[in-house]
């Protein structure tokens, strides 16, 4: 098992530091000067090149890049803002809460949502309420979520008045974030348990545990759930991720100050030390949050257990 962990471990070091040479890369070649936008029309051309110097623009690809991987992994410093002249990592720690508070709302909606609607059309298999549950996760899962946000905050602030349209303040201000990042998970997360159930839904320990007299909600969550949460398991993982990494279109709809929107105001502004450092937090996030899947996966699934015994086993007779 230490095995297993320690290459998932080896494997996200390996995704986060292609993730950060991949965006500096792309941000490097971007065209345009990000001096001249950040010091504005009326500067001079020597006020624009003491500002490349100062950001550290005059150097080479390589320089920068080595700087960069310097700061970043063996400083741990992400750097100041050129735009608000902050360090990043400080303002980042003010938002995170907001952008976390908002992903784990969703996932626990989405999750519990979710599986109940899948276990309810599984065990109505071809059925009118299969079909109007599985019906309701494609609107969910087809609807944007910038076009339901907008229609939300037309709703329940333009036309009802009951919720805040944007901005940050007490519990009534997430509400309406929450929903929207959760409703394509909760279609995601039906889709997938349905699939899953059915899948478990004939089989002999089923027919078996049936035949015994055992009540059938007994017979779905003891014996049918357990057998199917392999899939959902992962589809949970990734789900939580896409949500925390999709923040930025939630989070600009409500006015959210979140990472999100932190990193969709740096892209604007060509705030370059911002971009690279949210991106790298994306990374970080989905990259812990499936290595706690596999984990899961692992410590679940007696496969993979008896996959790493063997091969210590193996290594030991040798």
């Amino acid at each position: 098992m230490g095995k297993y962990i320690l290459k998932r471990l080896l494997w996200m070091i390996v995704i986060i530091l292609g993730t950060s040479f991949i965006i500096f890369t792309i941000l490097y070649f971007t065209p345009g000067d990000p001096a001249r936008l950040i010091a504005g029309g009326n500067a001079t051309a020597e006020d624009v090149e003491n500002l490349r110097h100062i950001m550290g623009l005059d150097k080479s690809y390589i320089q920068q890049l080595g700087e960069y991987f310097s700061d970043t992994f063996l400083h741990f410093d992400l750097g100041t803002s050129w735009v608000y002249n902050k360090p990043v990592v400080d303002e980042m720690l003010v938002r995170l809460p907001r952008t976390v508070i908002i992903g784990l709302s969703a996932m626990v909606l989405n999750l519990a949502l979710g599986l109940l609607m899948g276990i309810f059309a599984a065990t109505h298999e071809g059925k009118w309420q299969d079909s109007l549950t599985m019906g309701i996760a494609m609107v969910f899962i087809s609807c944007p979520d910038f076009w339901v946000a907008l229609m939300l905050i037309l709703l329940f602030s333009a036309k009802l008045g009951w919720l805040p349209a944007y901005g940050i303040g007490g519990p009534q201000y997430y509400v309406m974030p929450i929903i929207c990042s959760a409703l394509g998970g909760i279609a995601v997360n039906a889709r997938q348990t349905r699939a899953s159930m059915l899948g478990v839904f004939r089989e002999d320990y089923i027919t078996t545990a049936r035949a015994k007299g055992q009540r059938e909600k007994k017979v779905v969550f003891r014996h049918m759930l357990p057998n199917a949460l392999m899939p959902i398991i992962t589809s949970i993982g990734a789900g939580f991720a896409r949500i925390v990494a999709g923040s930025a279109v939630i989070e600009s709809v409500f006015s959210v100050p979140g990472i999100g929107l932190y990193l969709l105001t740096a892209i604007n502004s060509r705030d370059y030390p911002v971009v690279r450092s949210c991106v790298l937090f994306f990374a970080v996030f989905t990259s812990v949050s499936m290595l706690i899947v596999d984990l899961v996966y692992a410590f679940v699934d007696p496969r993979i257990k008896a996959q790493y015994s063997s091969v210590r086993k193996g290594g030991q007779k040798k």
